[in-house]
């Protein structure tokens, strides 16, 4: 391993962040390689099998990353912590809790296709966490490989601010380095996998472009700096010095909103280019936010602020659980403050529980190097951490502070899982535990009706992983069953209910009286209760058993047993004994007028949408859009991509999608590829609705 870099300048956590086969994971290799931390590049498709980022057994099979992996290496003097994130919308989990602990961020973008269905996700999921980026076009060594056509895609569908700083040099199968619009310098290799770039004069045939491109690129240089651009106007392109130039640049990304692109074949040496990139314009820890992570001290309820710095109290976030073979748990942490030393006894803000800190172990993807310590800005991880989830704060038992959670969406797709025989009973328990610990976006509960185990995740493909490692990891043998769609309950009106408890058995009876309010409330909002309780009709210790009792209701469903959400409860009346009232009789009189109230309160299925994105030759443009179409769905939009292709936007019920990948393969000669993300939840149809809910009654 290489010298520890100390200085936090020179520190680098960055992503690898794509669609689905747009080349991250062969860019991670190559990148490992030209650091010198691999002796070989192992290709994820038609190789061996051995990327390094790619460890899992299932992530070799398919040829795809599925869990985030963290590497640490080393570029002129930069320490550099790589995480390669998964880019199928199953798991878009993973990439959402990197992204949350990450400083910037490598967008590959494939050069064939340009801005895809995910890539528009990731970029989306950065900008929400403020993550600076640099575009890396991958491909365009392959035919139909354009990356001016993938630029002018970015500037499209994704930001204008997107500029180049290198120019490939050749086209297609011909590409064989770029120029560098810094030092307008041309670096070429003859084959991907040779040694080092050649520096060298810019082709004749390039130079006008290129000169063209660095006024471009000088032009939004200077907008970063008053000085710079009075400089600029006044003494013209030549005055700006390249020292001048990189440092306005680095702060226009730095900013977040500007992005600057390069591109080559992401298996070879023009890597170094983007190490490059990464190194002189992405932002160091303390860069971000101005080196301070901002919590809330939860002695105080009040903000507390964190400076990027060893000497500060400790502050770490955990984001993300991994089983390891050999060590057990691993617990991923960013430290934000601080150090963190083995033998250390620190807080877990969540629970209020302290731990003590026993192995720290610096990643290589799948292996590890013992460490004694995790200084601040740094990632790695710990083993064995017992109450330690995902998005849990630990710090200084001292100096308490409760960072931000990561927040996953809801699951909608399930299905009900059973064990073969008696002894797989009980190791099915333990490996579902481990495998929702690791992930929170499966989640797993028991259908109280039939007592079938039930598995919910992102998708058919998050699901069936799911399985495959229950059956290879944990050794379990298991019946599946048919995918279920996880649909919702809401209102569209308002209604008032009451809710009376009565019970008279000899001795002392039960008596809970209560009126409550139901109304919509905004989508997304969840449940709100609100009491309006005057003159204490419903006595104050009695008022939170009559929430939880219209909470347990709304998690059961009212009309078909599904959850019923975004729902405004207002208890405003009510009258109790003194006598016969309890806490359990004012629970059983929420839980009454929830059913009642919501029954009369225009109640609706709601059902999970798809957003879904299909590449297709035009030939088949036509049967597409009639499948689309048949299944419920809506199109939205058609583009024209390169060599030819169209590309369709449409959206479409969850219910209705199973197994579409399979159907769109048939009906286009396994040309046509599409995309799906959950796009939200709309009402069912009323013909729909009442099936669902005859089916749902029956199976009751």
């Amino acid at each position: 391993m290489a010298n520890e870099v100390k200085d936090l300048a020179k520190l680098r956590n960055i992503g690898i962040i794509a669609h689905i086969d747009a080349g991250k994971t062969t860019t991670s290799e190559a990148i490992l390689y030209r650091t010198g931390l691999k002796h070989k590049i192992d290709l994820v498709k038609g190789g061996t099998g051995g990327a390094t980022t790619d460890w899992m057994e299932q992530e070799k099979e398919r040829g795809i990353t599925i869990t985030s992996a963290a590497v640490t290496t080393y570029w002129k003097g930069h320490k550099i912590n790589i995480i390669d994130t998964p880019g199928h919308i199953d798991f878009t989990a993973e990439v959402e809790r990197s992204l949350r602990v990450l400083d910037g961020a490598v967008v590959v973008f494939d050069g064939k296709m340009g801005v895809e269905a995910q890539s528009e996700t990731v970029w989306r999921q950065a900008t929400k966490y403020g993550v600076p980026r640099v575009c890396f076009v991958n491909k365009i060594n392959q035919i139909g490989g354009d990356f001016y056509k993938s630029l002018d895609s970015i500037h499209k569908r994704l930001s204008k601010n997107a500029v180049a700083i290198h120019l490939p040099i050749g086209f297609e199968k011909d590409v064989c380095g770029v120029v560098d619009l810094v030092d307008m310098k041309a670096y070429t290799y003859k084959d991907y996998a040779d040694h080092e770039l050649i520096v060298g004069d810019i082709p004749a045939d390039m130079l006008e472009k290129a000169k063209n491109a660095r006024s471009m690129l000088v032009e939004e240089a200077v907008q970063a700096d008053e000085a710079l651009m009075d400089k600029f106007f006044n003494q013209g392109e030549e005055s700006i010095t390249e020292v001048e130039l990189k440092a306005a640049l680095r702060k226009r990304v730095l900013d977040g909103d500007f992005f600057l692109v390069t591109g080559g074949d992401g298996r070879g040496v023009i890597v170094e280019k983007v190490l490059d990139l990464v190194t002189d314009y992405l932002p160091s820890p303390l860069d971000r936010d101005q080196g301070q992570t901002v919590g809330i001290d939860p002695k105080t309820g009040k903000e507390a602020v964190r400076k990027a710095d060893d000497n500060e109290p400790l502050t770490a976030l955990a984001f993300k659980i991994a089983t390891d073979p050999f060590v057990g748990k691993l617990i991923f942490i960013r430290v934000y403050s601080g150090k963190m030393k083995s033998g250390d006894t620190v807080l877990n803000a969540t629970t209020n529980d302290k731990e003590r800190i026993g192995r720290l172990v610096r990643m290589f993807a799948d292996k590890r190097e013992e460490i004694t310590e995790i200084t601040a800005g740094d990632i790695a991880a710990v083993v064995g951490m017992k109450e330690v989830t995902t998005g849990t704060t630990i710090c200084d038992p001292a100096h308490p502070i409760h960072l931000e959670d990561i927040t996953f969406p809801d699951p909608p797709v399930s299905i009900a899982v059973e064990p073969k025989t008696k002894s797989d009973q009980e190791k099915m328990g333990l490996g579902l535990q481990k495998l929702v610990e690791e992930d929170p976006t499966l989640r797993v509960h028991t259908d109280e009706e039939t007592g079938q185990t039930i598995i919910s995740g992102m998708g058919e493909l998050h699901l069936e992983i799911a399985i495959d490692r229950l059956q290879k990891e944990h050794g379990v043998e298991a019946n599946t069953g048919a995918p279920q769609v996880a649909y919702r309950e809401t209102i569209r009106g308002t209604a008032e209910a009451q809710g009376k408890h009565i019970k008279q058995s000899g001795g002392r009876g039960q008596y809970g009286d209560v009126w409550v309010k139901f109304e919509p409330n905004e989508a997304g909002k969840g449940f709100e209760f609100i009491d309006m309780i005057k003159g204490g009709v419903v006595p104050q210790e009695y008022r939170k058993p009559v929430q939880q009792g219209i909470e347990e209701t709304l998690n059961g469903g009212v009309i078909a047993g599904y959850p019923v959400v975004d729902v405004k409860a207002t208890l405003y009346d009510g009258s109790y004994h003194d006598v016969d009232s309890s806490e359990l009789a004012f629970k059983l009189a929420g839980s009454l007028a929830t059913r009642e109230g919501i029954k009369r309160a225009n109640p609706v299925l709601l059902e999970p949408v798809m957003k879904l994105e299909i590449t297709t030759p035009e030939e088949f443009m036509g049967d597409v859009i009639g499948d689309v179409n048949s299944r419920r769905g809506r199109i939205d939009a058609m583009e024209d991509l390169n060599g030819g292709a169209k590309l369709i936007k449409a959206f479409a019920p969850l219910a209705n999608l199973f197994g579409y990948t399979s159907d769109l393969r048939s009906m286009s000669q396994g040309r046509a590829a599409s995309s799906m993300e959950l796009s939200g939840y709309e009402e069912v149809p009323p013909n729909v609705a009442n099936e669902i809910i005859e089916k749902r009654n029956t199976k009751e």
